[in-house]
């Protein structure tokens, strides 16, 4: 009787995995905009695009949270991790505007290869998070958890050396600015990638 009034389930692990999915096809086309410097008005129009489905997915999974009595993991982990997996497609929506509101057309080879690590790392977020739904291979999930960590750490290295070089080789402080603030939004979302990875591996030691 009682379990008439409890909403229905809600599969919480369909709004990752559609999150996660969309992510994927962001990167990619922004890897695409900066390999090729071509088309770079209808690419941003399309990674916005898919920013704005990825947001509806999370305002989505943050509406069923506060319909949902009970939760497949911990009520804060789904929170964390839909608003985290978020802000990825956020920091790749600003790098995109930007080289679009700056008029850049000639790409660096540092933001090539922040967008190819971005893009790796989006694809392992994914995996993972499809490992999350059954825990049926811990180790695996895990493992894709410390590869998305060390994508991360390359990531960094690769914007320390990006910036190093700015300073040293650009002798127009303008178009420092501009591409140290691109550079910053990929990494920005490389570490939204390992902070994703945590909570999942937090998750997972949970119900080890």
């Amino acid at each position: 009787m009682f379990g008439r009034f409890l909403p229905r389930e809600t599969s919480f692990f369909d709004f990752f995995e559609q999150h996660a999915g969309l992510t994927i096809e962001g990167t990619k086309e922004f890897l695409s905009m900066v390999t090729t410097g071509a088309n770079i008005p209808a690419k941003c129009r399309r990674i916005s695009d898919i920013e704005h489905e990825t947001d509806t997915i999370t305002h989505r999974c943050v509406e069923a949270l506060h319909k949902t009595f009970i939760t497949p993991i911990d009520r804060d982990s789904i929170h964390r991790l839909i608003t985290k997996m978020d802000d990825v497609m956020d920091y790749v929506e600003a790098a995109a505007e930007r080289i679009e509101l700056y008029e850049l057309t000639a790409m660096t080879n540092d933001v090539r290869d922040l967008a190819d690590v971005l893009h790796r790392s989006a694809l392992q977020v994914e995996q993972a998070v499809r490992g999350l739904r059954s825990l049926k291979d811990p180790q695996a999930t895990l493992k894709l958890c410390i590869d998305i960590n060390r994508l991360e750490n390359e990531a960094d290295a690769i914007l320390r050396r990006s910036v190093a070089r700015l300073f040293k080789e650009e002798k127009d402080p303008i178009f420092v600015i501009k591409w140290k603030e691109i550079y910053e939004s990929l990494e920005n979302a490389s570490d939204r990638c390992e902070d994703v990875a945590n909570i999942i591996e937090g998750v997972i030691l949970e119900h080890s």
